[in-house]
């Protein structure tokens, strides 16, 4: 792989990570929700690295290149950030208290945000959060390839692997480090993080809606000319 390509490709990556959106929404709620926001930022990961199989695989291009099946994802995705967004609008009230160890000489088993299964649920919205968002995997199919030397002694296919897994990292390392300052930061004042909550399900309503309207609105152009 062209070392100054890698480089490059490092850059671009770290700046996309450090754009705040949706991830950094969820990671943000679920850090200030549940005592470990950890689940949260590995599931984020998680979908990143699904889209990595999927550009290895030669499945990405695939579904690019079908844009009524790119059109049902970006519907499902919408509808998906659309419920999450309307599950952290309604608990932004309980923020900053997941966060707050348990009183007494030990915590119970199934103290709220300890439970395996509840650690679990968090590592799966956060999949699905990164996982089915189309613009995501349009992003590792438009961005990848530029980055990708087809004269390198590795094959193109274990090229973009490592791209994506250099990514996913990158994103585990900035992600943890948001949820982290956001928890640091807000901890000591309920206030400000209930209302940073409250916006981080705002923004994923915001975006669910956007992307419904993208594709809802060449369908409301066609009624209208008809």
């Amino acid at each position: 792989m062209n070392p100054q390509l890698f480089l490059a490709f490092i850059g671009v990556a770290v700046a996309l990570a450090c754009t705040p959106g949706v991830d950094w929404a969820y990671s943000i709620a679920a850090g200030l929700r549940e005592r470990s926001f950890v689940p949260a930022v590995a599931g984020l990961c998680g979908g990143y690295v699904v889209h990595t199989a999927l550009l290895t695989a030669g499945l990405a291009a695939v579904i690019t290149g079908m844009p009524g099946l790119l059109g049902w994802l970006t519907v499902a995705g919408a509808a998906y950030l659309l419920w999450l967004g309307t599950g952290t609008v309604r608990s932004w009230r309980s923020a900053s208290f997941g966060a707050q160890p348990v009183a007494g000489p030990a915590a119970p088993a199934n103290a709220q945000g300890t439970a395996p299964a509840n650690q679990f649920r968090i590592f799966l919205q956060g999949m699905g959060t990164s996982g089915i968002n189309p613009k995501g995997l349009l992003f590792f199919v438009a961005l990848v390839p530029q980055f990708v030397s087809p004269d390198a002694a590795l094959p193109v296919p274990l090229q973009s692997g490592l791209l994506g897994l250099t990514f996913v990292l990158l994103v585990a390392v900035i992600y943890s480090c948001v949820a982290l300052l956001a928890r640091r930061l807000l901890h000591s004042r309920p206030g400000a993080a209930r209302r940073v909550t409250l916006a981080s399900g705002v923004i994923m309503v915001a975006l669910g809606l956007v992307l419904l309207g993208e594709q809802l609105a060449p369908v409301v152009a066609g009624i209208a000319w008809q």
